[in-house]
């Protein structure tokens, strides 16, 4: 159960940086539908956004490198795990195994 719940949440995130990469990528696209666009105001827009997205960008590139560290520390957890308990994991193996065997042959 907490293994699907971890499952969960890094797919949450990994869809949330998915995201944040699209909205960034469509904000980009406005700032360059807009360059044409004179006057104070719309430059000094242009430039917030520029700063804003500079900066999203720098956090989307450390959440993501936060992300892949902790899916190789979990990868790594789990393969020292499964070497210091062979029997335990082939155990949790089966079971599972098991269990879905028995889900598909109910249909």
């Amino acid at each position: 159960m907490a293994a699907r719940t971890h499952s969960n949440i890094a797919t949450s995130k990994d869809k949330l940086i998915d995201d944040l990469q699209m909205v960034v990528a469509d904000a980009e696209a406005l700032l360059q539908a807009t360059a044409s666009q004179a006057g104070e105001s719309a430059v000094a827009a242009r430039s917030r956004i520029q700063k804003s997205l500079h900066i999203v960008k720098e956090r989307l590139i450390d959440a993501e490198e936060a992300v892949i560290e902790r899916s190789k520390e979990a990868a790594k957890a789990t393969d020292e795990y499964a070497h210091d308990n062979p029997w335990k994991a082939i155990g949790v193996t089966a079971a599972l195994g098991l269990i879905a065997g028995m889900l598909i042959a109910r249909r």
